[in-house]
């Protein structure tokens, strides 16, 4: 195992804040649901709700919700029914593939299939893999793009302290043959950090390989060119693309996707039921049997046209001020640590293919992350993540095998959230808890907590219960 890279950003690395930050980093670049939410403290009050965990789900585009509202009284069943409702809903469904198609500069005849999430995408491309050839992933996925691999045979790859480095590890994988999958993160979901998807490509490429793509972090926050980078096969979810309602895509190559086997089998999937055989459809029908999820295919072709209509420039520099603000605050303080994986990594630019999107992972010292996420939250009215972010490997790696803190922001956040979790952590360290805590369910709560929840929501003690995989046994 390579040692752990555990390195604060140097000047070089990440720019001096301004003075006097940019006024467009004081106001969000879009409106999304809640971002006006009230929180109640446990310490008594309430404020404004920090959402600083865009990574696990990004809240929805007041687009998107607006014109959820506006295609819901349409909401039918698709495909099969002569209705006028069923007919326009239809319409909906099949088209929010071209949109998706475009969204990610898809080829003209690249597959898009409707599934649940990323997870699903990939489990579904891992039942369409040719027999011959391995699966070969770097130990830094997310296990979305480690799972699915390990039924078949597969090879994987030990991150090494530089991207460059990694690189010529992985092209001596490559070089040994008998790969036909690489499978990659576009953006790492515990740090951010962009791999040179390009690169990767033709690497693969000049191998005989394809390329897998896990773009669950990198499509709420670049542009994506499935075709101008070489892009085989590429995965991504609607509930962090500011869409609700639990869907995902996979975008690819048909060849593969029309000989393996459907992924679901059942109506819709079919050209053909005889009592004891079975002609299978072609195309996205072959792996969508059963009713689609209709709204949640509308809704994430809505959010890919508003995020396709950002100005491209603006939005990069919101997000790498807010992350360039962020990170220098968080290593003013003493003791604090910001991880990375790579030590060359350009954290200081905001173009689209190199740098970090909105994600940041630090540690407290003396403070299981755990409880200074509950801190975080009962006391100011903060939420991000804590935990191993379902990358055991990469936490490993990091030499944090029982977890860290995840702050992610997106579209709606502001300079205000980075101020308030800035100085929420440095109160912690230097003036510690106010309240008492104690582990219920798996996670760590005051022991007194009066908040309420809405009146419409269960209050059931063990519902905010962690993970399985929260503690590394």
């Amino acid at each position: 195992m390579s040692t752990p890279v555990v390195v604060p950003p140097s000047p070089a690395q990440t720019p001096k804040a301004p003075d006097a930050p940019a006024p467009e980093l004081r106001r969000p670049l879009a409106d999304v649901i809640g971002g006006e939410l009230v929180a109640p403290l446990a310490t008594g009050g309430e404020t404004r709700y920090v959402n600083l965990d865009y990574a696990a789900s990004a809240p929805a585009l007041a687009e998107v919700a607006a014109y959820l509202n506006e295609v819901l009284p349409y909401y039918a069943s698709v495909h099969r029914g002569a209705g006028y409702a069923s007919q326009v809903s239809t319409s909906l469904y099949e088209n929010a593939r071209g949109i998706v198609r475009d969204f990610v500069g898809a080829r003209a005849d690249d597959e898009v299939i409707f599934t649940r999430n990323t997870t699903d995408s990939l489990n579904l491309l891992a039942g369409c893999l040719p027999a011959s050839g391995d699966v070969l992933y770097l130990d830094i996925e997310h296990h979305a793009n480690l799972l699915p691999w390990q039924s078949r045979p597969h090879r994987s790859v030990v991150a090494a302290r530089t991207l460059s480095e990694t690189l010529e590890r992985v092209r001596a994988w490559l070089k040994a043959g008998e790969i036909s999958l690489l499978a990659v993160t576009g953006a790492s979901n515990i740090t951010g950090e962009i791999l040179p998807i390009a690169e990767l490509s033709a690497l693969a490429h000049e191998h005989g390989a394809r390329i897998a793509v896990d773009a669950a972090q990198l499509a709420p926050h670049r542009r994506i060119d499935v075709a101008g980078t070489g892009i085989d096969y590429l995965a991504f979810s609607g509930h962090k693309l500011y869409a609700p309602f639990g869907a995902g895509v996979l975008v690819g190559r048909r060849d593969w996707l029309d000989d393996g086997r459907p992924y679901l089998a059942g109506g819709g999937a079919v050209r053909e039921v005889r009592l004891d055989s079975v002609a299978w459809a072609d195309g996205p029908a072959r792996h969508e049997a059963g009713s689609p999820n209709v709204l949640g295919a509308a809704t994430l072709a809505k959010a890919a046209e508003v995020l396709g209509g950002i100005d491209e420039s603006a939005w990069h520099a919101h997000e790498q001020g807010l992350r360039t603000a962020l990170v220098r605050g968080l290593s003013e303080i003493d003791g604090v640590t910001v991880h990375r994986l790579f030590e060359d990594s350009d954290l200081g630019t905001s173009k689209a293919s190199r740098g970090a999107v909105g994600i940041v992972n630090f540690s407290v010292p003396g403070h299981d992350a755990g409880l200074a996420a509950a801190y975080l939250s009962a006391e100011h009215g903060i939420g991000l993540r804590d935990g191993r972010f379902c990358a055991h490997p990469a936490l490993r790696r990091l030499g944090l095998p029982s977890g860290s803190l995840r702050a992610s922001f997106g579209l709606g956040s502001r300079l205000e959230d980075v101020e308030r979790l800035v100085d929420a952590v440095r109160e912690l360290v230097e003036r510690g808890l106010r309240l008492d805590y104690a582990v219920d369910a798996g996670r760590w709560v005051p022991s007194h907590d009066s908040r309420p929840f809405p009146a419409w929501a269960p209050n059931t003690p063990g519902t905010a219960g962690a993970a399985p995989c929260s503690v590394d046994e």
